[in-house]
């Protein structure tokens, strides 16, 4: 496998391609230039075939680093490489006083077993409300 953390030599239409059949939905080539590029860490994993695994984090250089968009591609889902990709991430964020995330409904497991504690206290607003209350990502109080 071969890791690149920049954005030098990316296929976009292909991370595009990797999104859907992750699956993390459909992000348009473009959109993914734009916010892999405002990204302070990015990791990107190849086999033979091709991207298989992506993600990124939004950082400030000292207080927080968010992690986001990790995608894993089916035949590589189940090896590992997800926890990797956390872990080469959260390395990269060294140095920040918390790293967070907000993991898809029923993938917390995943991140408790990486260090990552539930927080009590998060609070979102999202673009498309009904659709993030439709599938458990927040819930009306």
């Amino acid at each position: 496998m071969e890791w690149r953390e920049d954005c030098e030599r990316v296929d976009w239409e292909e991370l595009s391609a990797l999104y859907r059949v992750a699956p993390l939905g459909d992000k348009p080539a473009r959109d993914l230039a734009v916010v892999y590029g405002n990204s302070r860490y990015v990791c990107f994993v190849y086999d033979e075939q091709g991207l298989i695994g992506a993600g990124r984090a939004l950082a400030d250089g000292l207080d927080c680093s968010y992690l986001c968009d990790i995608a894993v591609h089916p035949r590589a889902q189940g090896s590992g490489l997800g926890k990797a990709i956390v872990q080469r991430l959260v390395a990269l964020s060294t140095g920040h006083r918390k790293i967070i995330l907000y993991a898809n409904p029923g993938k917390e497991g995943f991140y408790l077993k990486l260090g990552f504690l539930r927080m009590r206290t998060a609070m979102a607003i999202f673009g498309n409300r009904e659709r993030a209350l439709a599938t458990g990502l927040v819930a009306e109080d």
